[in-house]
């Protein structure tokens, strides 16, 4: 059964790979490294999508890039296990950054409407770019919105989310140390 898993585990890579190199508009580097149950999703009209070398995704990670969207991964990029990159309109991520564990980036948020009764659209969407500098390190879990941009030497604490711009050369911590109740 052992060897059953790994010859399948190894179809699925080679499966991950053919979807990134097979698609029309991508220009992918060398030196990948793709881990385990990854998914990519590439919409047949994807505008851009490239992946510098030495790029290399753990386990059980996501990346979309929709119809007419832009996806632009710079050299020597880490994306730690369970993150997951949903691309709409454009997402870059510069040269050796970092993402711990649970990272997840949205270009997109859904559409509503507040009158005459509360409504979310489901396949309607509002997005605008994310923009993530080079040398920057993502703590575990942390949520990136859209049209966000994170400067150059950037450190981001676990938990953290961003809906702001970040200018470079600053570290970002989530502090919610406060006292609901003492009991």
């Amino acid at each position: 059964m052992h060897f059953l898993s790994k010859i399948i585990l190894k179809l699925l890579k080679k499966s991950s790979l053919k979807k990134l190199s097979s698609s029309p508009n991508s220009n992918i580097g060398g030196n990948l490294k793709i881990g385990d149950f990854c998914n990519f999703s590439f919409y047949p009209n994807a505008k851009k999508i490239s992946i510098g070398s030495g790029f290399s995704i753990r386990n059980y990670c996501n990346i979309l890039v929709s119809n007419d969207a832009e996806l632009h991964i710079g050299n020597n990029v880490f994306m730690n296990n369970y993150c997951s990159i949903n691309c709409l309109e454009k997402i870059e991520i510069g040269e050796n950054t970092l993402f711990g564990e649970g990272v997840k980036l949205y270009d997109h948020n859904h559409q509503y409407s507040a009158s005459p009764e509360f409504r979310v659209e489901h396949q309607k969407f509002n997005s605008a770019p994310i923009k993530i500098g080079k040398n920057c390190w993502l703590g575990s879990n942390v949520i990136v919105l859209k049209g966000v941009t994170i400067g150059d030497n950037v450190i981001i604490g676990a938990g953290c989310v961003i809906h702001k711009d970040i200018p470079a050369n600053s570290m970002i911590i989530n502090k919610q140390e406060h006292i609901v109740k003492n009991i």
